[in-house]
């Protein structure tokens, strides 16, 4: 799914937005279609009408109610990501086709909005140990409360894992390499599981190039102990969490 860029009013923090996909009852994924361009709205208090919309299956034509997209920025503020109406001849879509009812039954869960999370507390970085303890305070806050540090290090240089999760935490005082991004994703590849990188000193410009191309997230750590989303696919992984 394309992404859009999405700017919160708020912060003015941008983020790359992609609409969630759900199934159609006909078994397509189908996914609300973002206006692209137009300004998003914070959410300060919810209707039904407001977190659904009317989204019509392009595969099988079925015209029905899907969540509204939303994003989480980092600030605490609730955005409501505009979507492209239906077209006139959707509202008169047949019983056949599958009219718009009063309530979905389509949806395979229930959205609920997750509480905004408290604000990251920072641990002071002295040592590679302390960067690596940072990084799993930061994964524990992104919702991996799992995280831990493997009792040996393997070769693919993994320094965290956690359910569905693998990070590498780099100390040294070289921006991590091309080659670091590229073997950290391959693990990760391999094992079905999603992989973040975190390094003291930043990345070298091919690595970050690498890094958007394979939607790695990738961190900047300071001697504050607070890691800053260097990519896209970062600042997604903050909006969205574990």
């Amino acid at each position: 799914m394309e992404s859009v860029p999405v700017r919160c009013p708020a912060c003015r923090r941008a983020h790359a937005y992609s609409a969630p996909v759900y199934p159609c009852p006909c078994g397509a994924p189908t996914a609300p279609p973002v206006l692209r361009g137009a300004p998003v709205v914070p959410i300060t208090h919810r209707t039904w009408n407001d977190d659904w919309v009317a989204v019509r299956c392009r595969s099988c034509g079925r015209l029905d109610q899907w969540p509204q997209p939303e994003l989480y920025c980092p600030c605490g503020t609730v955005l409501r990501i505009p979507v492209r109406p239906p077209a006139a001849s959707d509202a008169t879509a047949s019983p056949a086709d599958g009219s718009r009812s009063a309530r979905p039954s389509h949806i395979p869960l229930p959205r609920t909005a997750p509480p905004p999370r408290p604000a990251f507390r920072p641990r002071p970085i002295r040592t590679a140990p302390d960067a690596v303890a940072c990084a799993a305070l930061y994964l524990n806050w992104l919702g991996y409360h799992d995280a831990v540090q493997p009792a040996e290090r393997s070769p693919e240089r993994i320094d965290l894992r956690a359910t569905g999760l693998v990070a590498r935490v780099d100390a040294t005082t070289r921006p991590a390499a091309l080659r670091d991004v590229e073997c950290l994703w391959l693990h990760a590849l391999s094992a079905s599981v999603t992989s973040v990188f975190f390094s003291l000193a930043g990345y070298a410009q091919d690595a970050e190039a690498r890094a958007d191309g394979l939607g790695v997230p990738l961190f900047v750590m300071d001697v504050t102990g607070t890691p800053q989303p260097a990519n896209s696919s970062a600042d997604e992984l903050i909006s969205t969490g574990a």
